[in-house]
């Protein structure tokens, strides 16, 4: 039976949460996801917390802040103009909405307030600063991950 190793291609059911119970993604009644360990698709801690588990098993695992979304960084408070938000756009204390970078990359922003000339805005992740809580159910470990060698 293969055991989940840092490079693993890995199929799992995974429940993502905060230590209060509060649910906020679940994919057990649905199909499992694939990811590649070592990739960042996941958060860092469970990756490692995945590392020596095999087909069948499950666990529950609490993450820090440290190796999970990170910690609050005051400097991504922003306050941007009004006008710089579609009109038709509802705001409201707590509305997440997608914002571009320099480098054309996403990340989220979470509305903290507003009124007619600017928005007020979190860009740290919306699980910045809090301990989550993942179970997993492992359905597959895939080892066999290297790219295949050509020969001369």
């Amino acid at each position: 039976m293969s055991m989940i190793e840092r490079n693993s291609r890995v199929t799992l059911h995974y429940r993502l949460g905060l230590t209060d119970e509060q649910i906020l993604e679940d994919n057990f009644d649905d199909e499992p996801m694939t990811i590649e360990l070592g990739k960042d698709e996941m958060a860092e801690g469970l990756e490692l917390a995945l590392i020596g588990l095999c087909a069948g098993d499950e666990q529950t695992i609490d993450i820090g802040p440290d190796l999970a979304f990170g910690y609050i960084d005051e400097t991504l408070f922003r306050a941007l103009p009004r006008a710089d938000f579609e009109p038709e756009l509802e705001l409201e204390a707590g509305l997440i909405i997608e914002f571009a970078n320099e480098a054309g990359d996403t990340l989220p922003g979470t509305i903290l307030d507003f009124d007619d000339h600017q928005v007020r805005v979190d860009l740290n992740h919306p699980l910045a600063g809090q301990t989550v809580r993942y179970s997993v159910k492992i359905v597959a470990v895939d080892n066999d991950t290297a790219e295949p060698k050509t020969l001369h």
